[in-house]
């Protein structure tokens, strides 16, 4: 008899869910001219932060009165579109991730509309109203328009900071140029020629999803620093009480009695627990550090980087500020790991030196039993 095939509970909906692609409607709302607003924010909680993330986007769609119709929500994703009288439109994407959730806010101006600028956007009666969750990873401002790339004469007073970068992307139309530094708003600004032939393609949304992933990766990375340097100085001060303790206990260990022994004891338990309390917090802050460089690296290999005159490479700022960092970091983990081990080590040695001598007692102990009873069998 042949027994029917019996599925999981659930299992098309799974299917179903790992192939959705949920932004690919949102390309049809995407044109240039358009000017973007990103921002990223590092959740200290996840796993309550990331459903709370979705509640606070549902709100922020309700704040603008978008109708249930032009929204999609799903569990990681969603986005909202709302259209003003002028015919202009807002679309407001949310997307939350392992470690941070972001909005991208696009405003497409009607085609009576003024020149788009960097800077708050024009959308009328726009204000973001909701404070997010977590710390801020990055802000940008990005200017995807459909002209040719102005004369760098002309982009110098839009773009703060003493250093343009810029670069051919893509295809021989796309260029873009950036200065990596915040304006008073805090957002970097990013001005995107996308030419009159790809101004309303769904590689839009490629372009600047392609910005903020290198913005985003890049900052996190960055972030870590200060924990990074505080844990170096840490390690450092627990590795010479280490060496120190190693030689007093190498040099004693031999005739040293249970008293003293337990005193070490005692010692190297407590530095053990600080040492594996500051591993484990160093552990949680940089172990996505190596995937987190990947991930920059791979993106900026996918835009097809190419030489823009008078700029200097995208990918010589980013590349310089990241180089060795996630490394340092890896190697600080096995620091950390030797130190603990060290410590384990130590207090492994002394334990077996403490069973050596209760085994000497018990064996004295042993003979002087001996020695007893035989002498109560002679006097008997």
């Amino acid at each position: 008899m042949i027994e029917p095939e019996i599925s999981k509970p659930g299992a098309g909906d799974l299917i179903r869910k790992l192939h959705e692609r949920p932004q690919m409607p949102l390309a049809e709302w995407l044109q240039a001219p358009a000017h973007v607003h990103y921002k990223a924010f590092r959740m200290t909680d996840p796993p309550v932060q990331r459903p709370a993330s979705r509640d606070e986007f549902r709100s922020l769609l309700e704040t603008f009165k978008v109708s249930a119709d032009a929204m999609v929500i799903h569990d990681g994703f969603g986005y909202g579109v709302k259209t003003a009288a002028t015919g202009e439109r807002l679309i407001l994407i949310w997307q939350a991730h392992t470690e941070y959730y972001s909005y991208q806010i696009w405003h497409i101006p009607s085609d009576h509309a003024g020149e788009l600028t960097f800077g708050p956007m024009a959308f009328p009666d726009y204000r973001f109203p909701i404070t997010p969750l977590g710390a801020e990873v990055c802000r940008l401002d990005i200017l995807l328009m459909a002209e040719p790339l102005p004369a760098s004469e002309a982009l110098r007073p839009l773009l703060p900071g003493p250093v343009l970068y810029g670069s051919r992307i893509l295809d021989e139309e796309t260029s873009l140029v950036t200065s990596f530094t915040p304006d008073e708003y805090g957002r970097e600004h990013y001005w995107v020629s996308v030419g009159s032939a790809r101004s309303s393609r769904s590689h839009l949304k490629d372009i600047v999803d392609a910005i903020v992933r290198i913005e985003t990766y890049y900052h996190l990375l960055l972030m870590q620093k200060p924990l990074f340097t505080a844990a170096i100085d840490q390690a450092y001060k627990f590795e010479q009480v280490h060496l120190k303790q190693q030689e007093i206990i190498t040099g004693h260990i031999g005739h040293a009695d249970s008293l003293t022994l337990q005193r070490w004891l005692n010692g190297l338990t407590q530095d053990l627990l600080k040492t594996t309390r500051l591993s484990s917090k160093v552990h949680f802050e940089l172990s996505a550090s190596l995937p987190y460089d990947k991930i920059v690296h791979r993106t900026l290999a996918s835009l097809d980087e190419r030489t823009l005159p008078l700029y200097r490479p995208l990918s010589d700022y980013v590349l310089s500020g990241i180089t060795g960092v996630a490394e340092g970091y890896q190697q600080l983990l096995k620091r950390m790991d030797t130190l603990r081990s060290g410590f384990e080590g130590t207090i492994s040695i002394i334990r077996a030196r403490v069973d050596l001598m209760l085994q000497s007692q018990n064996l004295t102990l042993l003979i002087s039993v001996d020695k007893t009873t035989k002498s109560q069998a002679i006097l008997q």
